[in-house]
């Protein structure tokens, strides 16, 4: 299965801009089920510099630079994703497995120092948008954990609270928007919702990262979908000792497998951002996404033996 991924954001100044320097993560990552097939970067007007690396999560990052003065900036990636469905499937049958570990196992077990644990380990930490524990909402996630009681279960029984306990309101928040405003105020949108499983579960001793990406949308029945209608979308994953890492979508109430895209992790939103960039000059600024994700079923052929 493929998906194609088409991705465009427009900043509009009130003013000439005499230079922008800009960080662009657009180019999804190959994971254990998806492939980058294909993928193009096109910036109006032209980039001065462009120069991709891989960052220290493992994600695709481009460092941008714009030197002649400009009213607009346009980043467009287009980007052709390949769906390992066997491998899905696969990691659905390891996530029943995993449902034996205990949140009391996995503590103990994110106390050695095995290689996988060690990275891991990493996600447990305070980070840029999550720096110190908020009592409020450890409690309000620690009703649905004991010791004895499945990690993997406890987990997904948080998430369903949380979209049940909270309303979907775009434009009530912005990245800056603090965890304890969005939770005070029962509402917010998938970055915030990622945010607050993050660091509730992080208070728990639990290593939670921020993942970004695309979900595929369907138009209601009988309808045809619109160009566009798709957004970037966001959800957490949880590291459970000996089995690896397992994604949750609380905006949604899913375990994310098949329709979720990958673009990059980190401990939260700063680490994966789409674009990040500083301009040269004054006035406001507008922009404008667009999103479409296409989904493109390929038939397996089989090949007869002579």
């Amino acid at each position: 299965m493929l998906y194609h991924i088409f991705h465009s954001t427009q900043f509009t100044y009130q003013q000439w801009v005499s230079f922008s320097h800009n960080l662009i993560r657009l180019k999804s990552r190959d994971t254990l089920f998806q492939t980058v097939v294909d993928f193009s970067l096109s910036t109006d007007p032209s980039s001065s510099e462009l120069e991709g690396y891989i960052d220290y999560f493992g994600n695709h990052l481009y460092h941008m630079l714009i030197r002649e003065p400009h009213h607009h900036l346009k980043v467009t990636a287009r980007t052709c994703i390949a769906m390992d469905m066997q491998a899905i499937e696969q990691h659905r049958i390891l996530g029943e497995y995993a449902k034996d570990v205990s949140y009391g196992q996995a503590l103990q077990a994110l106390e050695s120092n095995t290689p996988d644990v060690i990275d891991a380990k990493q996600f447990c930490m305070p980070s840029l948008f999550l720096k110190k524990v908020n009592p409020l909402l450890r409690d309000y996630a620690s009703s649905s954990f004991s010791r004895e009681r499945s990690v993997y279960e406890s987990v997904e029984e948080f998430m369903g609270r949380i979209y049940n306990d909270f309303q979907f309101v775009s434009g009530f928040s912005d990245v800056n928007t603090p965890v304890e405003t969005v939770f005070e105020a029962r509402k917010g949108v998938c970055q915030d919702f990622a945010h607050i499983a993050i660091s509730a579960l992080r208070s728990l001793g639990l290593a939670v990262r921020y993942m970004s990406g695309y979900i595929e949308t369907l138009p209601p029945l009988g309808e045809e979908k619109l160009f566009g209608a798709d957004a970037s979308h966001a959800w957490f994953s949880v590291f459970i000792p000996g089995y690896g890492w397992f994604d949750f979508d609380p905006t949604n109430n899913v375990i994310p497998y098949d329709r979720h895209i990958v673009l990059g992790y980190g401990p939260d939103y700063a680490d994966i951002a789409p674009i990040q960039g500083v301009v040269f000059g004054s006035g406001r600024s507008n922009v404008r996404v667009t999103v479409d994700v296409t989904r493109e079923e390929i038939a397996e052929q089989s090949q007869s033996q002579s």
